[in-house]
């Protein structure tokens, strides 16, 4: 049984070597497939467009993409259109999978005023950017009811330095209120192969998430003391945030028997400070 990662950059080869790790054939499709490393099969591809033929035995794709800049036609492209462009290929080519898992984001969801939010409640985007990528889920259940939706916060991990280059830059306290909510690119490839693998009638929706919303206040103070520099004078709190004043609960992604390698920002940072794991190309 093939497995298809229809959008093969850092999060998609992480989940691809964890497949390919399993015992899985993998094919990533990309538009510069020489940056796939082995074992995982590259193939060039650009979603937006006229797509390569699918392997017979594709058993289980992974649409994981990403927009080449953030505005509203550049994500409509990638998450709508590339979206539909993967399932037109499947349908032209008679490879029904037994499991479609499709990358989204929590940014679907608006202001909680610091509740808690799940898979059941109501989306509200605050960005253009969001509207257009609930479409994408939309269409995707539209057509294969039975496809599983995996709605990541914010990634973190290797390569993804932000905030730690922001503290040893002098990064200032941001005051309190700003909530963020996260997970490690590791756990979030795992929590992909487990939902496309290990659960046998896998729910169409479901949050990925650390256990752990946290303030960005306590996020920098961590990493301020892992590093060992201080940080700047307190900022005047802020009225909206990028990530939206809520908490985001792990709790039917867990209830499948997934288990984090870094349940919260804490073990996941300490990881990327000292230098474990790459960011793929």
């Amino acid at each position: 049984m093939t497995v298809l990662i229809a959008g093969c950059g850092d999060l998609g080869t992480e989940a691809g070597l964890r497949f390919a790790a399993a015992g899985f054939p993998v094919l990533g499709w990309r538009r510069s497939p020489e940056k796939i490393p082995a074992p995982l099969a590259g193939q060039a591809a650009d979603l937006t467009g006229t797509l390569p033929q699918v392997p017979a035995d594709t058993g289980v794709v992974v649409i994981s993409v990403a927009a080449a800049e953030r505005t509203e036609a550049a994500y409509r492209a990638a998450y709508v259109d590339g979206t539909a462009n993967v399932l037109d290929a499947l349908e032209r080519d008679g490879v029904r999978p037994r499991r479609i898992l499709f990358v989204s984001s929590t940014a679907v969801y608006g202001d909680a005023g610091g509740g808690w939010l799940d898979e059941d409640s109501p989306t509200a985007p605050a960005s253009v950017t969001g509207a257009v990528i609930r479409e994408a889920e939309d269409l995707l259940h539209s057509r294969r009811p039975d496809a599983v939706v995996l709605r990541l916060a914010g990634i973190y991990g290797p390569g993804r330095t932000r905030l730690i280059d922001q503290v040893r830059a002098g990064a200032p306290d941001p005051g309190p209120g700003q909530l963020t909510n996260r997970i490690h690119r590791d756990d979030a490839a795992a929590a992909i192969v487990h939902l496309t693998t290990a659960v046998p009638e896998p729910a169409p929706l479901y949050l990925g998430v650390d256990d752990e919303p946290a303030e960005q206040r306590d996020v920098l103070a961590f990493l301020s003391a892992e590093l060992g520099k201080p940080l700047l004078a307190p900022q005047e709190p802020r009225s909206s945030t990028r990530g939206g004043n809520r908490r985001l609960s792990n709790a039917r992604l867990r209830g499948t028997g997934f288990e984090f390698t870094y349940p919260t920002y804490r073990e996941g940072y300490r990881a990327v400070l000292a230098g474990q794991g790459i960011r793929h190309g």
